[in-house]
């Protein structure tokens, strides 16, 4: 039954609204009716009286009991989803690979899969979504289904197209390995703007944050089940000397993969809800709250700890790269442990565990704040004493993102004091949403235009300085085995380093120096200015 008259009717009308709500009950209706007062109050989020309804049929929808999961939904649109994932995982056939413009050579980059999985998975949830959710505001949820569809496929067609005028080979690679996480970023961005139809405040932009959370974890679980049938199967088979082909054993992890994701958010999410609507105080929801805030004193402790070493291992970070991935893996997940013990509703716990869990997120949030900057400054170290990559640019920006939101939670929290803290948190955590969002479209689309680079300038250069100025990033430094004279290959020119003190001064590393180049393709690059200039003329290998 449709309740969209009724309730517009009765906005100004508060005992026919609650006699509206009962008759509702008693009919079974109490879903429709949520959606037809969910529906009114967005248009009307003045309206005091469906403010007021709002959120006291926040939840409704969701703690229906015997809830129904979509299965009719769910499971088809989670096999077409696996066999397209399966089709795509056959790498021999679906593979990125680029041509040397200088030379022709083929080199494999990485697999289609890699990059497709998320925004068609993303596209089958919001599909299911959109379908099993129905109700006054399926309109709504069809308009954003078709703009996020067109949206991820626009950035994902970019990231394909435009990749290829980056160079080197070596940015190329990195800009598209991180572009499997941005467009991950992105696909999730997308489920949660067909989620947040049906609202979209700060309780349920933070709601969809836990319920994203929950779905992943159920994921993992059934991912971890699924791997263990297929480790049996195949064992089984394998012990009588059968060997099933490889386009089976994609189906079972490729495909699985893909049906999985369907059915972990069936399980989880009520699409017929608002994101605040769900439930968050039964079965894994509930556990996983318990984890998150289990964990949450463990990890401040072991904070503590760290940052007490620090001053004993000051420089690690800036000289070592894989501890800055470390911190840069810890920062977002000290953000999913803050999302994940965060309460949605005050009820969910006693005032005294609400303000020593409350303790204990300023806490975290102020150690992670400091590890940020810390990384933050390792990191801007290693670009000012080196160059500009597509990682470095990435993880900057990243880093910055961790600590403008744990910023905004602290200062958020000062401000609000014991009584409003827990909406000051869902605050802090919606404005987090669309700065991830904002720098998974900005970390899409600037590499290909701050590292283009021109094949025009070196095609006259010898084969092999051609193919090292794809293979390499600047600065190029050349020298012959028999010449004690090193060049720099600037604009497809050689520019003499006068002395070992003038090349020390100029902050290059011997790293970068290419020793096994001939002489003879050394003298064939035109000369250029020396370093420094006028040092009169530059001898020649």
């Amino acid at each position: 039954m449709s309740y969209q008259p009724t309730i517009t009717d009765l906005a100004s009308d508060p005992e026919g609204l609650e006699q509206a709500y009962r008759t509702a009950v008693k009919a079974g209706d109490e879903v429709a009716f949520a959606e037809a007062v969910e529906a009114d109050y967005t248009r009307a989020p003045d309206n005091l009286l469906l403010a007021a309804w709002h959120y006291r049929l926040s939840s409704a929808a969701a703690r229906v009991k015997g809830r129904v999961v979509a299965w009719a939904w769910a499971l088809p649109l989670g096999i077409l989803n696996g066999l397209l994932l399966w089709l795509l995982s056959d790498v021999e056939r679906f593979r990125i690979q680029i041509a040397n413009p200088l030379t022709g050579e083929l080199h494999n980059i990485l697999p289609v899969i890699l990059l497709l999985a998320a925004p068609i998975t993303a596209v089958a949830i919001a599909l299911f979504l959109t379908l099993a959710g129905g109700g006054p505001l399926a309109g709504g949820r069809w308009r954003r289904l078709l703009a996020v569809s067109l949206g991820l496929a626009a950035g994902t067609a970019y990231a394909l197209l435009l990749f290829r005028g980056i160079w080197p080979r070596l940015f190329q690679e990195q800009y598209l390995g991180l572009m499997a996480l941005h467009l991950a970023m992105l696909a999730w961005a997308a489920v949660g703007l067909v989620a947040l139809a049906r609202g979209d405040d700060a309780g349920n932009r933070f709601a969809f944050l836990v319920k994203s959370l929950e779905a992943a974890v159920v994921a993992g679980l059934l991912a971890i089940a699924g791997g263990l049938f297929t480790g049996i199967t195949f064992g089984l088979f394998g012990a009588l000397g059968i060997a099933p082909p490889e386009w089976v054993m994609r189906l079972f992890s490729a495909g699985g993969g893909g049906l999985i994701a369907l059915v972990a958010v069936a399980l989880v999410y009520d699409s017929r809800a608002a994101p605040a609507g769900q439930s968050f105080d039964e079965g894994l929801s509930k556990l996983v709250a318990l984890l998150m805030r289990l964990l949450l004193p463990l990890t401040v402790g072991v904070l503590l700890v760290y940052l007490a070493f620090i001053p004993f291992n000051w420089r690690e970070p800036f000289e070592n790269r894989d501890v800055l991935l470390i911190f840069n893996a810890m920062l977002f997940a000290v953000v999913a442990l803050l999302v994940g013990a965060t309460p949605v509703t005050a009820g969910e716990l006693s005032e005294r565990s609400q303000a020593w869990l409350r303790r204990g997120v300023l806490a975290l949030a102020a150690l992670a704040l400091l590890v940020s900057l810390y990384a933050l400054a390792a990191i801007l170290y290693r670009t000012a004493n080196g160059r500009l990559t597509p990682n470095r640019l990435l993880f900057i920006g990243w880093d910055l993102v961790n600590i403008a939101i744990l910023a905004v939670l602290l200062i958020g929290q000062v401000h609000a004091g014991r009584s409003r803290w827990l909406a000051a948190l869902h605050r802090a955590f919606s404005v987090g949403i669309v700065l991830y969002l904002v720098w998974a479209v900005a970390g899409l689309l600037l590499p290909p235009i701050l590292f283009r680079g021109q094949a025009a300038d070196v095609a006259g250069l010898p084969e092999s300085i051609q193919a090292l100025v794809y293979e390499r990033a600047d600065p190029i430094l050349l020298k012959c085995p028999v010449s004690p004279h090193i060049y720099l290959l600037e604009d497809g020119k050689k520019r003499w380093v006068r002395d070992i003190p003038t090349f020390e001064a100029a902050g290059y590393a011997w790293g970068d120096v290419v020793p096994y180049l001939s002489c003879a393709d050394i003298r064939a690059v035109p000369d250029g200015e020396t370093i420094p200039p006028g040092s009169g003329p530059p001898p020649q290998p």
